[in-house]
């Protein structure tokens, strides 16, 4: 075992009241605090970031009805197909591979996103990427049946991420699925209800015309045709889900995944 430095060995042989000897033995214990703190983030990075893959996969999963309690997330995956949206086009493409793609990442870079002027962003993200992951869900013959896209936006507190699953038609919500978020719990941290995500299913993103119609209303739904277009208020967070409403009407819309959505029946025919 080898000695310790010299400069340890005065400062430990000083009287014990000595501040000398009181700084020294702090500088040195936050020294090897600070290096075990490192050591353990690093040695434990893989298993995060493994983590964090799995819990994504659970949540496009969850969103996309897959989900089963006990379920292998790996094996269900098998069901689920990456691809990356030009944005800008609304059309699949080979441009970027998304095993590697960060969509956050690009979205901070000017090289690789575009800044919103204020009367587009009404979900108050400040810059697009120009490339967005988003999953193809098919079943044992390998059909498509549904499209599951990733939505931001900010709430009350903080931005909302999670993911929006639709039919083939491009219309039709399967789901909606925040998996990361900073509001109230009891109050927006509502978006995590399963009663109110259970109202999302089967409510019409756009009119006939191809119009975003979907709305998040303040107080109950309308019933019947009426109300197709229309999801249930947070009571007591009307901030959060104003928030939510503006989030997906803009991820709908044309600077989000609107002509990607208006054209995914051809897509998947001619890509899928």
């Amino acid at each position: 075992m080898s000695r310790p430095p010299s400069w340890i060995k005065r400062v430990l042989a000083l009287p014990n009241d000595r501040p000398a000897k009181i700084v020294g033995v702090a500088v040195l214990l936050c020294l090897v605090c600070s290096i075990m703190v490192s050591a353990a983030a690093i040695g434990l990075r893989p298993l995060q970031e493994a983590n964090r893959l799995l819990e994504i996969r659970r949540n496009i999963l969850q969103v996309a009805g897959l989900m089963r309690p006990g379920a292998d997330i790996d094996e269900l995956f098998k069901q689920i197909e990456p691809r990356i949206v030009d944005l800008r086009s609304g059309s699949f493409t080979d441009a970027v591979d998304p095993m590697d793609y960060d969509q956050r990442q690009a979205a901070r870079d000017p090289a690789t996103s575009i800044a919103l002027p204020p009367e587009q962003d009404i979900a108050s993200i400040r810059r697009q990427a120009h490339y967005a992951t988003v999953y193809l869900v098919k079943d044992e013959q390998g059909d498509v049946s549904a499209v599951i896209v990733p939505v931001h936006g900010y709430g009350l507190w903080s931005t909302l991420y999670g993911y929006l699953a639709v039919r083939p038609d491009g219309r039709e919500v399967v789901g909606l699925q925040f998996y990361e978020h900073a509001e109230t719990p009891g109050l927006g941290g509502e978006v995590d209800n399963p009663d109110w995500r259970a109202l999302w299913p089967g409510r019409l993103l756009f009119d006939d015309e191809g119009a975003v119609r979907i709305e998040v209303v303040k107080g109950t739904a309308a019933k019947g045709e009426a109300g197709i277009h229309q999801v249930d208020g947070l009571a007591g967070a009307t901030l959060t889900a104003r928030g939510v409403n503006n989030l997906v009407r803009f991820w709908a819309g044309e600077n989000g995944f609107g002509p990607f959505l208006q054209n995914l029946p051809r897509e998947l025919a001619e890509h899928g």
